[in-house]
Parts: structure tokens; C-alpha cells; sequence
């Protein structure tokens, strides 16, 4: 199996003239998925990893790749049974190291001379390498009373021998996402590759690194010279009601074995800040930060930490867009960044002394950046609603844009999809408001076509042009349906005031402007069939499907999945407590009536529209009380309803076979109720 899906990647298959089909849950499965890549210290090699899924075995295995940065001789470098990941070039070129077995390997740029560098009881989930190749970070979960590896050893055995199977809880959080935390904190190591000798940089603190969540996917690194090294960690002993992420710094020569080094804190503000990146020259560390403690979705603007003064300065205070990934130009002239913009996740660059901001790509959704040693060329991957993600590169100016790899053409010429179309059409006060359209394969515009209408999380989130594997816009409309996505009050992209907005109103403008675009839509397009349409949503999505449940019957039927039905009991089954209580104002016995007015338990008694309810066993985020809650109202009220609960996903269908059906049993129930 192994060398066939290696010839796959390697060698084209030849495509024969042959009539296309729609988008099928079985092609979405076999697209090779790129995940993390790095380009050589010369410019001349990209390594990434791919992911490919089979759906008899229903799990995935990921292998290492390497291409020239032309997009010439694609070859496998770790092509086993085995996931192999992350890989990152030597600081010479001459090596590459990732991660297979939890622990660091490094071998030849041809695969040979492999040898196993790191050997922590406790595995590694992340890691740097240093500036000169002598040190790594690494990112391990461990007991924070534990100094060494023995410890974390006997722990973990002394649970494995214990007869008794009960969790003792102490403090928040104690669980988060879809796993227990079961005592262990996420530390930063240092390792001295040729001592062969591990430095706890976090010694017996009960702080993760980086922190639970909030996180970016560069929150610890070296400093050019490796002599010290910048973090990411929230402080506060009860990191349920905080988003008070921090960056520190800690200097190398102070770190000794079994003890706590010194660590100096750089950022200030209460909200979340993280993401450190040194210049090049060593004189600065850029970061993201939040302003506003409690707000998850706050504006993420770009500082600039002088390491020489300790001067902080917000370099993006007027623009109103929320930084994401950012990286140096080699010259330390330059950051350049990718931020939420509309339907798309755009590229910028800002010059640090004068702080002039443009736009270099704005179209699709574009993430990965890595810069070319002679800062020319960017490399960073991208995907569309028609394309799953590639890597691509293109000027630092935004020009001449080049698709580097191309894993799924093959697949994808045999598939009939339009890409997507926007429109946009009052709302709330008056705003406008954007909206993705998706027409169905071999579309004909004198036919009338049954409508999705999709509703999508956070609520501070947004429906962009990308190939989601999860609610995938072609996929929705592969069988035949028009797909309305809409933006509403909330959204990111449009500007921090309408992200605000959403919070402390969940029924009100979001609800508003989504009914708005479904009665301009059903209006203005002659072909949706105005008698055939149906909605859907997962999460803050979930919950709008269940506010609207009661409070219209504009839709056939309706899909809520892993959706908050009750606004009070959701307080005190979550585990980030400062979500709720940040888009409601309190808690619950301090601003009850705001809870209660958002609450769609309140209006379940209106519920008339046959609802398809999905809920994942291990959600931690909206646990499965919620969905019981809801079925349970919908059968005690005779409504027709019906629900699936799966067993081992979480917030999100993960599973190739659980996915499979989960997309059959959404359309089953659509085709069901059509009229």
C-alpha cells in the first residue's frame, strides 16, 4: 500500500477523456492533505509532510516529501508505515530532522544515516532547532511536580497498576478540546544534542507551553545568536477564565539543570499575546497581542519589542484587520503577515521604519509562509473552494505566483466543480453583508435547484474561499443543491467593530442578517426552488440552527451539529469558562437574564421543523448534554428529530468512515423532507 500511494505522488497518472462526476465524500478522503513544510538554508528544497487517508483501514499516514523549489524532482524522503512529520532543515542544510515515534530524528537529504536524537520518556509533541544546530526546544507534556523523566515514569505506572479508575479533579481546567488533562503541563525544553542532556525550562511550574489554547503555531523559538529563547505561556492559576497569554524570554546561560531559570515577561496587555519571532539581526521580538483580557477574538495586532530598550510598539494600530501568521524579511526590514480579509485570508507586508502596510495577495485563502534566504521569494500554501491546498510561491511583491507542487491533479480533473461566487445584500442596521454562493455541478440556470443554507462557528469565524474537509461547500452542493454561505454580524474579515458586535447579541443581528440573506436570496436567484431549502451549522452555528428552530419555519428541515441549546447549563459543562462569560457578560448568577434572553431552550416550544441533531461523545467545548437537552425536547414536543452521537469524535468528525456517514446521513435527511 505504501509504495503505491508513493507512486501516486511521484508519477502522474494519465488521465483518459472521461465524462466528470460531482464532488463525493470518497474523493474528498483521497485528497492528499500537505500539512507543515520548510525550504533549505540554500533555497533550493522544500520539505513537507502529506497525509493520505484510507478509508477500509479509516485512519491516515503521514510521510515526508521533499521537491525542488522550481516544483522539479518530487521524491519521498520518509515514505514507511509509520508518521513522520514536521520537518526541518539543519541550520547547515546538510540534515533534516522531524518527529516519528514522539521523539526527533534526523537523517541525510536522502533518507540514509537516519538516527534517533531525542530519547524523553515523555515524547516530544514539537520542537525547534538552534541557530547553529547544537540545541533543540522541545515541547513535552510531564508531571509539574516531577523533576525527571523517572518521575514522570512512576506516576504514569503507578496509574496503570491502580485498581481503582476514577479521576480526582482539583482545579480548572481539568479537560479541554477533546482530552483529559489527567495532571500533566505542557513544558519547554531545552536539549543539548551533544551533552545528550535535557534542560526543563519550565521546571515544576503548573503552566503550559505553550498555553491550552489561543495559541499560534510559533509560540516558542531561539534567538539568531541561541542564546536565548522566547515563550508563550498564561500565568494565571486558573487559566479557565483568562486569556491572559504572556510572552517571556529566558536566557540560556542562566539555565541549569533541576531548577527553574529566570524568565523575564516582554508583553504587557491583558489579553492574549503570543507568537514571538526574532529579527534576523537579533534587535527585536514581533508578537501578536490582544488588548482586551476575556475576548478570545479580539483585534490581534503586530508589536515590536526592542530587545536593547524594552520599547513595545504597536505597529498595526490603525489597521483594522487581525494579524495571524507573521515572519521576518532576511534583512529584518520587512514582516510580512496573513490576516482574515472578507472571504479570503490574505497576504500583507509592513515596513518596520515606516510602517506602511499593502496588500500583496488578497485572493483565496493563503497560510505557511516561509521566506527565501535572499528574501525574493515567498513560499506558503494555498487552497480555494475548487482546490485543497498546494504550495505555491510568488514575489515578494505579490507577483508571479507559481504552483510549486500539484498532489491532486489527478483527482481533481476528473471532478466537476464551480468555483464560488459572492453577493452581498442589507442586514442588520443596514449593513452589508457578503455571502458565499455555490452553484451545483453541471449547473443550468433554467432549472430550479433546492437550497443549503449554511451557518458557520466561532461566532467570531467566517465562510472562506477554501477546500474545507469538513463542511465542504462543493461537497454540500454535489448532489444537486444551491449553497448559500453567509458572513453575518460577527464575521471576521469585515473589521473589528463587526466581529464585536456578535457578542452579548447571539439571537439578535446575527439572526437578523441571516434571514435577510435567505429572503434576499430566495428573491433574487430564479433558480432555488423556494419550496426546497434547508439549513445547517456546527458549533455558534449549531446554535443559531436551534435558535432558528424556534423562532421560523422558513426551512424544510434543519442539521444542528454540536450546537449550544442551553446557554446556562453550556456554562457549567465547557471548560473555557471565559468564552461564555466574556459574549454574555458574567456568569450565570450575575447576569442571568442575559443568558436566559439568548437561550434557545426558551422558544423550543415553537419548534415545528424536523431537525437532524450530531454530536460528537468526546466535545468538551459543547458537551453532549446539550444535544440530549434538544432531542429530548423535539421528541417530548412530537417533532420529528433524530440524532447521531459519535462515539469517539469530538467538535469535529475526524474519522474517514464516521465522515462518510455523516455526509450520507445529512443528505438522507434533506432528500427526506424535500417537498
Amino acid at each position: 500500500m505504501k509504495t503505491f500511494l508513493a507512486a501516486l505522488l511521484l508519477f502522474p497518472i494519465l488521465v483518459f477523456a472521461q465524462a466528470k462526476h460531482p464532488l463525493t465524500v470518497d474523493d474528498l478522503w483521497a485528497m492528499k492533505r500537505i500539512g507543515s513544510f520548510d525550504l533549505s538554508p540554500d533555497g533550493k528544497t522544500i520539505a513537507f509532510d502529506v497525509t493520505a487517508y484510507n478509508m477500509d483501514e479509516n485512519k491516515g499516514n503521514t510521510d515526508i516529501y521533499l521537491i525542488n523549489s522550481d516544483g522539479s524532482n518530487l521524491r519521498p524522503l520518509k515514505n514507511s508505515d509509520k508518521n513522520e512529520s514536521s520537518p526541518h532543515f539543519s541550520p547547515d542544510g546538510k540534515k533534516i530532522a522531524y518527529l516519528v515515534d514522539d521523539q526527533v530524528h534526523t537523517c541525510n537529504l536522502n533518507g540514509s544515516d537516519d538516527e534517533q536524537v531525542t530519547d524523553l520518556y515523555t515524547g516530544v509533541d514539537d520542537y525547534r532547532w538552534s541557530g547553529d544546530g547544537k540545541n533543540f526546544l522541545l515541547i513535552s507534556s510531564v508531571y509539574a511536580d516531577c523533576g525527571t523523566q523517572d518521575c514522570n515514569k512512576k506516576k504514569d505506572d503507578e496509574k496503570k497498576e491502580s485498581k481503582a479508575d476514577v479521576r480526582i479533579l482539583t482545579h480548572l481546567m481539568f479537560r479541554v478540546w477533546n482530552h483529559w488533562l489527567n495532571g500533566k503541563r505542557s513544558h519547554l525544553f531545552l536539549f543539548d544534542a551533544a551533552k545528550k542532556e535535557y534542560y526543563d525550562l519550565n521546571y515544576k511550574m503548573h503552566n503550559d507551553v505553550p498555553p491550552l489554547d489561543l495559541v499560534s503555531d510559533n509560540d516558542f523559538n531561539f534567538s539568531p545568536d541561541g542564546r536565548q529563547v522566547a515563550y508563550t505561556m498564561n500565568p494565571n492559576s486558573v487559566v479557565a477564565t483568562s486569556t491572559n497569554n504572556e510572552v517571556y524570554t529566558v536566557n540560556l546561560a542562566d539555565v541549569k539543570k533541576d531548577e527553574q531559570p529566570a524568565s523575564k515577561k516582554i508583553s504587557e496587555s491583558k489579553g492574549n499575546d503570543n507568537q514571538p519571532v526574532y529579527s534576523p539581526d537579533g534587535k527585536y521580538i514581533a508578537f501578536t497581542s490582544m488588548l482586551v483580557p476575556g475576548h478570545e477574538s479580539d483585534q490581534s495586532y503586530l508589536v515590536l519589542y526592542d530587545r536593547k530598550t524594552g520599547a513595545l510598539k504597536n505597529l498595526t494600530k490603525d489597521f483594522n484587520r487581525s494579524i495571524e501568521q507573521i515572519i521576518w524579511s532576511p534583512d529584518s526590514k520587512t514582516i510580512y503577515f496573513t490576516a482574515n480579509n472578507e472571504i479570503f485570508n490574505s497576504v500583507y507586508k509592513i515596513e518596520i521604519a515606516s510602517g506602511k502596510i499593502k496588500l500583496i495577495l488578497k485572493e483565496h485563502s493563503n497560510g505557511n509562509l516561509v521566506i527565501s534566504p535572499n528574501g525574493k521569494t515567498i513560499y506558503f500554501k494555498q487552497q480555494m473552494s475548487t482546490q485543497p491546498y498546494e504550495i505555491f510561491s510568488m514575489n515578494t511583491d505579490g507577483g508571479d505566483i507559481r504552483q510549486i507542487t500539484h498532489l491532486n491533479n489527478d483527482r481533481l480533473a476528473n471532478i466537476e466543480m464551480i468555483p464560488l461566487e459572492t453577493f452581498w445584500c442589507k442586514g442588520a442596521d443596514g449593513k452589508n453583508i457578503e455571502s458565499i454562493l455555490v452553484k451545483p455541478p453541471f449547473f443550468n440556470p433554467d432549472k430550479k435547484y433546492p437550497m443549503i443554507f449554511l451557518i458557520h462557528g466561532g461566532p467570531q469565524g467566517h465562510w472562506e474561499d477554501d477546500f474545507h474537509y469538513r463542511w465542504n461547500t462543493e461537497l454540500f452542493a454535489s448532489k444537486g443543491y444551491v449553497v448559500i454561505a453567509p458572513n453575518p454580524t460577527g464575521s471576521t474579515g469585515y473589521g473589528q467593530a463587526f466581529t464585536n458586535a456578535v457578542s452579548r447579541d447571539w439571537g439578535g443581528r446575527p439572526y437578523k442578517d441571516l434571514m435577510d440573506v435567505y429572503d434576499y436570496a430566495v428573491k433574487k436567484f430564479n433558480f432555488i426552488d423556494k419550496k426546497n431549502t434547508f439549513a445547517a451549522g456546527a458549533s455558534f452555528g449549531g446554535y443559531m440552527i436551534n435558535w432558528i428552530e424556534g423562532h421560523t419555519n422558513r426551512f424544510n428541515a434543519l442539521v444542528s451539529h454540536d450546537g449550544v441549546f442551553n446557554t446556562v447549563s453550556m456554562w457549567g459543562t465547557t471548560e473555557e469558562l471565559w468564552f461564555p462569560e466574556w459574549e454574555f457578560n458574567g456568569t450565570p448568577w450575575t447576569n442571568r437574564a442575559l443568558y436566559e434572553k439568548w437561550n434557545p431552550q426558551r422558544f423550543i416550544q415553537n419548534a415545528k421543523t424536523p431537525m437532524l441533531i450530531v454530536e460528537g461523545a468526546h466535545d468538551y467545548r459543547v458537551p453532549e448534554d446539550q444535544a440530549f437537552q434538544l432531542f429530548t425536547s423535539l421528541q417530548r414536543l412530537g417533532v420529528q428529530s433524530k440524532m447521531l452521537l459519535f462515539n469517539n469524535e469530538y467538535h469535529f468528525v475526524v474519522k474517514p468512515q464516521d465522515a462518510r456517514f455523516w455526509w450520507n446521513s445529512v443528505f438522507e435527511w434533506f432528500d427526506q423532507h424535500k417537498k
